[in-house]
This record gives C-alpha cells, structure tokens and sequence, in this order.
C-alpha cells in the first residue's frame, strides 16, 4: 500500500450504465497487444479454503498465486472483504466474474477492503498483519486499463493523520508501481511502514487512479503508466482498495469497489 503523489495523470475514461456491450467487448479486445500480463487478471478464478475467498484455484501452483487480500485474517472471524461477483461484472460470458472489495467494521476496528499483488502472511498482535507485496515481473507495459465501479461510505473511522476526513465521503485507489526489488517489499501494518511510491528509488515506474465520486456503473479506465528511467522491472505491485487511508485505519465501512478485467497495455 503506497502513499498517492503523482502530479499528472491523464485518464481514459468512459461511463457505462452497466456491463459492457459486445461491440465494446470486441473493441477492447482488438486493442490488446504482445507483452507479458499477470496470471487472473480478469479475476475469473477463485477458490475457498478454510473459510476465505481466493483469486486462484484450489493446489493452486506458485505461478499462479499472484493476487490476496486480508480474507486469510477475516476469515478467522467468519468475514470475507473481497469476494467473486458473478452478476455484476463488466464483460458479461460464461465464467465471468469480477472482483468485489468491501471495507468492514470488525469488531471494534476498522479494516479496509484490499486487493494487492503479493501474499497475507500473518495477523500481528491481534491488531495487524505482515504483508508482502508484489510479484515478479520483467514488463515495461505503457498502461494499466480495466473496470471498475465506486460506492463509497462517509468515513466513520479516522486516526491520525487523517483525522479530517471523518464525515467525509471515502476515496477509493488503484495503483501499480513497477521496481527493481530483489523480492518482495515486507511491511508489518501496525507500525505504518508503507511504500512511498513518489519517492522510493526503487520505484521505476508508476500510475494511480484516486476515486473521488460514486459511479453508475462500470466505468472503463486506461491510465499510463509514467517511467522514471530505462531500468528494466523485476517485481510489480498493484493495489486496489475503496479506502485510500485504510493503511492507517481510515475510511468508511461499506464502502465497495468492483473491479474487472485489468490488462497491461503495451
């Protein structure tokens, strides 16, 4: 989960009323060109175990686990913050499905709704877990495109330092950064070590998405991914959450993001 701070940005954005159509569907996919893409992307495939939703199949190979989120800990209290959607989804087909990310009140805290390249790997003290994020990855792709639908909630949940946004409405995210990591970046959430995307000089390139307002439906985006120098990437990290602050325990329950079909562009 990293900080926003890029400048300038410029989106490709169409409003659909619902699922896209088949001349759209066609459109999209004769744009599509050579270049390598992350295993689920159209977030197709899931499988549960032991109580939690996950984006790959069941004796899933290493390759394959490339998506997570905080189900591995939720699913300890019976809780799921992202889970398939069958029914509303971008490209409507056999086996289609979607992404659904929801923020929760649980218990007495706060947990923000999450998909990220990488792996859950612990709760922390009760109050936290150990991450990792990102996955191998040699691409220089020049944008990150897909679907996604916003609701957000008015915050009810706000520390420090984004106290001020209480009572506001949450602000959603999709980022991705591409880096020269040797593995994959460890944080521990609890002590609110993230990565700083605009200034970590690992960072080779990157691109973000802020949601600020509610979406009748799917919305197509295609968003450019902005390079800092020629170094060939060695590990990518995106993440998508209906709660931008949520690494600090900041946002709004019910606040939900759909998203689908997401596709390097190169």
């Amino acid at each position: 989960m990293t900080k926003t701070g890029l400048a300038l940005i410029s989106l490709s954005l169409m409003l659909l009323g619902g699922s896209i159509s088949a001349s759209a569907q066609s459109s999209h996919q004769a744009q599509k060109q050579s270049g390598p893409q992350l295993y689920n992307m159209s977030f197709d495939t899931w499988s549960k175990s032991k109580g939690a939703w996950n984006l790959y199949p069941l004796k899933a190979k290493k390759s394959e686990r490339v998506w997570d989120s905080a189900n591995h800990g939720l699913s300890l209290l019976g809780i799921n913050g992202t889970t398939p959607e069958y029914e509303h989804v971008a490209v409507k087909g056999e086996g289609k499905a979607a992404a659904k990310i929801v923020s929760k009140k649980v218990v007495w805290a706060f947990v923000a709704g999450n998909l990220y390249t990488g792996q859950f790997v612990k709760i922390v003290n009760f109050a936290g877990a150990e991450l990792e994020f990102g996955v191998p990855f040699k691409g220089r792709p020049k944008a990150l495109c897909g679907y996604y639908d916003y609701r957000p909630s008015k915050v009810n949940f706000a520390k420090a330092p984004h106290a001020a946004m209480k009572g506001k409405s949450d602000i959603g995210r999709i980022e991705v950064i591409l880096t020269d990591w040797t593995g994959p970046y460890n944080i521990t959430t609890n002590y609110e070590r993230f990565i700083d995307g605009a200034t970590d000089p690992h960072v080779i390139g990157r691109a973000v998405i802020e949601l600020k307002k509610a979406t009748n439906g799917y919305v197509y985006f295609e968003v450019p991914i902005e390079y800092r120098d020629d170094r060939t990437p060695t590990y990518v990290d995106i993440t998508a959450t209906p709660s931008r602050y949520g690494e600090f325990f900041t946002g709004g329950s019910g606040s939900t993001l759909y998203v689908d079909e997401f596709e390097f562009k190169y």
